[in-house]
C-alpha cells in the first residue's frame, strides 16, 4: 500500500489484493481461493441447494460447506475448490502466458 495526500487528507492506496494489504501470508493463494468460494456460493444459491445437498454433490462434509459459506476455507485446497465447482456444473480454464514484467501475476477472472 502507498500513501497519498488527496485534498489535504492522507489516503492509503490499496493493491488489488486485500490479503496482501492485510499482510497475510500467501496472499495470491488466498485471493484465488476466495474467488473460487465466491463462485461456489453463487452456484449454490442459483441451484437452490441446501448445505447438506451441496455437501453430497461436492463430496465434502456439511461442516466444510458451512465453514466455507462463513469464509473459512483454510481446510480446502485450491484444487478441491475447483473440483467442487466442477461438481456444480462449472468449467474452469487455466490460462498461462508470458509476461513482460519481472514477475508474473495470478489473476482470477469470471466469465459473465
Amino acid at each position: 500500500m502507498t500513501k497519498e495526500i488527496i485534498d489535504g487528507i492522507e489516503v492509503e492506496i490499496c493493491s488489488n489484493n486485500i490479503f496482501s494489504d492485510l499482510g497475510l501470508p500467501n496472499p495470491d493463494k488466498l485471493k484465488i481461493k476466495s474467488g473460487l468460494v465466491i463462485e461456489i456460493t453463487k452456484a449454490l444459491r442459483k441451484l437452490g441447494l441446501t448445505q447438506s445437498q451441496a455437501a453430497h454433490r461436492m463430496c465434502i462434509t456439511q461442516a466444510k460447506v458451512s465453514g466455507m459459506l462463513k469464509g473459512d476455507f483454510s481446510n480446502l485446497s485450491e484444487r478441491k475448490l475447483m473440483d467442487c465447482l466442477n461438481r456444480l456444473c462449472y468449467d474452469i480454464e487455466i490460462k498461462v502466458k508470458p509476461t513482460s514484467e519481472s514477475l508474473g501475476h495470478l489473476l482470477f477472472c469470471v466469465a459473465s
